[in-house]
């Protein structure tokens, strides 16, 4: 994520607010989309830090090449943990094209075989659909509920916890979406 992405990144989120509402972590010191650029620059400034001390992996997801999402390798914990966690959005208008599921097997591919972690989870609300879709056409496995995990829409909500380990995609996790689309749209 780059500063000069700021004034990309607000008009989408405004353009989607109502639909990423329901899904985005409640802050209210910082509203991201009634506000100017500072939240997003103070945000982008946050994970840039992260990223040099081995915390997080922001990234801009384009489609076309143009902005049309985020996504986040965060909390990272190394030693004997080696995971992370994973959350991404993506603009309404590209939702359903494969956009966020190969950015996905990219993302935890460069997490296993570049950076060299062990396992990512991403802990989603049980009513986004959407979300949870991305990561079971993936192959992530269902570990179990983690109730008031975290302050979304203005209350503590559950989160279903959905994860992936080094063995889980021994030939990489992008190879694996792969074969999948070329199984469901053969040529």
């Amino acid at each position: 994520m780059r500063l000069r992405d700021a004034s990309i990144w607000r008009e989408v989120r405004i353009r989607n607010a109502e639909w990423l509402r329901p899904w985005e972590p409640t802050n209210p010191e910082t509203p991201l989309f009634r506000s100017g650029i500072g939240p997003y620059l103070s945000m982008a400034q946050t994970m840039r830090r992260e990223a040099r001390q081995g915390l997080a992996l922001p990234w801009v997801v384009t489609y076309g090449g143009d902005f049309a999402g985020q996504l986040t390798i965060g909390a990272i914990v190394w030693g004997s943990a080696r995971s992370a966690q994973i959350g991404y959005w993506v603009d309404k208008t590209v939702a359903g094209r494969g956009v966020m599921p190969t950015a996905v097997a990219l993302a935890v591919d460069h997490c296993f075989f570049n950076v060299g972690l062990h396992r990512v989870e991403a802990n989603i609300r049980p009513e986004n659909a959407a979300s949870r879709r991305v990561v079971e056409k993936l192959g992530f496995r269902e570990e179990g509920v983690r109730q008031r995990h975290l302050h979304i829409d203005g209350a503590w909500r559950d989160h279903i916890c959905y994860a992936l380990t080094t063995e889980d995609v021994p030939g990489g996790l992008m190879s694996r979406w792969r074969a999948s689309m070329r199984q469901a749209f053969p040529r």
